[in-house]
């Protein structure tokens, strides 16, 4: 057996000299999944790809420059993140990946949807359903695992008022009672956006509006119309049936059932000069009997494909905003590809859960709601990007959760999403956090982008509690990981996952979709889900708790000292897991606000080295060269042998002006 390893490693070798000889060139290469990803478009005689590019500090202006020279066209730049996404020639993407002022290069792909309904059959205890009269401390919505619960108890108005969480996801639900006013009665959803791309995604929810058309009435495609008023509109149309806007919006918006002899055409009509957009909802052609919608973020404008019948449970009805974007004249008919971002969002920022006191982790906390996913097949790396700077750099949200990612063959933090993510993190005071992913339990499987290294990469915990109370089951102990939640470290060593927190819920979902819990019946608008993608918003909404105690008390809060109290005060699981499964461990939010509020707490920044032997170690940045002990291969039980670790401090504590960040909005 020993010979078999040995001459797998040795053949690796060989083949990890092609990335090493790349790079001496100039840029990082192309990797071997970005390869694959080339050739299955050549096989498909797609002439050109999108390339996401991350340029070294200060060069995005000169990499734009040399990449439009090699062919390509620029779809998205941002000068200060370095950040450029290119439709480029396929048969240029070896020569743009070399270029000499680049960081990091990945083709444009799909990033599968987790799945977190649970799998199994219902339990055999039965268990009391939730409602009105469930405490703020229950095992549906175990916020109290990580202090939750008892630390709005003890500070009722910490409880993330005030505070900005993004959620990057499938998009949040308009219609779900629990997630339309915050905890002080403010509007819940501030902003609501899609951020596929219109041109390359395939989106079946972005309309081509270049057709013009003149009022009050005008005839299009063979079919006359009445406008809003006498003046210059652009007219597409909303087609509900197409195959991509299948997956559980099922094809069908105004939830008719599509009978036979039924129109699924919706004409959408804009006047850009005010950015007002109208939908023929009722579909009798006439638009002046439609409503007159704006951009949502403008005065909150929410619309309804389909009438409600309020003598059944499920809504016959889903509501949508709209988006337009000038530049390529598209208008977006913004709903939510899934239940998953309204999930999602429940557990971050859920308020008055079943009508009473039960709620997510931040009650308080406002959403901004970013659209990156499809319908059918996932969400792009592009929208996930780009989605991500639209909710730090625009909407100056405070936290961010994004419970997607997927496992790749190096998942060492060096692609252009987790250097991106970084990247925020460090120049606009936000803390981003991870689902780590559902691919365990065997180690380093870890989920790229929660392998960023400033990012909180998020594991999931359950307790005995809530297992009985979700599964109608019973655990052996107190205090568990799933089974499928991804394990660390990094390839390169990096410590992943940073903490664990509950990874069961039952939380909100569109109210046009059956209920979905597993041991119990819940009303509709609520459902059980399970996975990392649970965990990461609890994580998120631990730390609005924190911002928001942090400003109203006047302490500071600067991304690093809330990963630093987080970090330091999770209760770690003795006995079973080990760090690389669980990170610092449990989080403790009340704690974590002992150490936060001690005083301006300091932080560090240290950088090491030290040799990583896996099979993958030659495809590190530094072949061989890693952050964290990982020996894989080439060591067995019992053996001796001598790391060398290298340990240098990049900064210290925080300066004076520094010292300022941070204290509040």
């Amino acid at each position: 057996m020993r010979k078999l390893a040995l001459l797998v490693m040795l053949f690796l070798i060989v083949v990890l000299a092609v990335p090493t000889f790349a790079a001496q060139n100039g840029g990082p290469g192309l990797s071997k999944h970005d390869r694959d990803l080339l050739a299955a478009a050549q096989a498909q005689n797609q002439s050109t790809t999108t390339l996401l590019l991350v340029a070294k500090p200060g060069r995005a202006v000169a990499l734009a420059t040399a990449v439009a020279g090699k062919g390509a066209t620029i779809r998205y730049q941002d000068n200060q993140l370095g950040y450029i996404r290119v439709i480029a020639p396929v048969a240029q993407a070896e020569s743009i990946s070399k270029l000499p002022d680049l960081q990091a290069l990945e083709v444009n792909e799909l990033v599968p949807l987790p799945d977190p309904e649970p799998q199994g059959v219902v339990g055999i205890i039965p268990q009391t359903v939730p409602s009105a009269a469930t405490p703020k401390d229950n095992p549906y919505m175990p916020i109290e695992d990580i202090g939750g619960a008892s630390f709005m108890a003890a500070h009722p108005t910490w409880d993330g008022r005030d505070v900005r969480i993004g959620i990057v996801d499938s998009g949040v639900t308009l219609d779900n009672p629990s997630l339309q006013t915050t905890s002080t009665g403010l509007r819940k959803i501030i902003e609501w956006v899609t951020y596929t791309d219109p041109l390359t995604d395939g989106d079946p929810t972005w309309i081509n509006m270049a057709p013009q058309v003149q009022g009050p009435t005008f005839t299009y495609n063979a079919v006359t119309y009445t406008a809003p008023g006498n003046t210059k509109y652009r007219i597409g149309l909303f087609n509900e049936r197409v195959a991509t806007l299948g997956g559980e919006v099922g094809s069908d918006v105004n939830r008719d059932g599509n009978p036979t002899g039924s129109n699924g055409i919706f004409p959408v009509l804009w006047d850009v000069s005010k950015d007002e957009v109208w939908v023929d909802t009722n579909q009798n052609n006439n638009f002046a009997d439609d409503m007159t919608m704006k951009p949502y973020g403008v005065r909150y404008d929410v619309n309804y494909f389909g009438t409600d019948n309020p003598a059944t449970a499920v809504a016959e009805r889903m509501p949508f905003v709209v988006q337009v974007n000038k530049k390529d004249l598209y208008v977006n008919i913004g709903i939510v590809s899934g239940a998953h971002g309204s999930h999602v969002a429940g557990i971050a920022a859920g308020n008055e859960l079943f009508g009473g006191d039960m709620s997510g982790m931040a009650p308080g906390a406002h959403i901004v709601s970013v659209r990156a996913c499809l319908f059918t097949a996932g969400c792009t790396n592009a929208a996930l990007i780009e989605g991500m700077i639209f909710a730090v750099k625009s909407k100056g949200v405070d936290v961010v959760n994004m419970s997607i990612g997927g496992l790749p063959s190096l998942n060492d933090g060096n692609t252009a999403r987790a250097i991106l993510y970084s990247r925020l993190i460090d120049d606009y005071d936000v803390q981003i956090f991870i689902s780590a992913g559902n691919s365990g339990p065997g180690m380093n499987t870890i989920g790229d982008p929660s392998v960023a290294t400033k990012v909180m990469s998020v594991g999931a915990y359950i307790s005995d509690d809530t297992y009985l109370a979700d599964y109608g089951a019973q655990l052996y102990e107190a205090d568990n990981l799933h089974y499928f939640s991804s394990r660390g470290p990094r390839e390169d060593g990096g410590f992943k996952p940073q903490v664990v927190a509950s990874g069961a819920a039952i939380s909100t979902i569109p109210m046009w979709q059956a209920q979905g819990c597993l041991a119990q019946v819940c009303p509709v608008g609520y459902a059980l889900f399970n996975g990392t993608s649970m965990a990461s918003p609890q994580a998120a909404g631990g730390a609005a708790l924190l911002i928001s105690a942090a400003q109203q008390a006047k302490v500071q809060h600067l991304p690093a000292q809330i990963r630093q109290a987080m970090n330091s005060t999770a209760d770690y699981l003795t006995g079973r897991y080990q760090a690389y499964e669980q990170g610092n461990g449990l989080l403790n939010i009340p704690d974590a606000w002992l150490l936060l509020s001690a005083g301006k707490m300091p932080t560090v920044d240290i950088s090491s080295s030290v040799p990583v032997n896996t099979v993958l170690s030659g495809f590190l940045a530094t072949p061989g060269v890693g952050v964290g002990i990982n020996d894989r291969e080439g060591v067995e039980a019992g053996d001796n042998y001598t790391r060398t670790y290298t340990f240098l401090r990049t900064s210290g504590p925080a300066g004076a002006k520094d010292l300022q960040r941070g204290l509040g909005r």
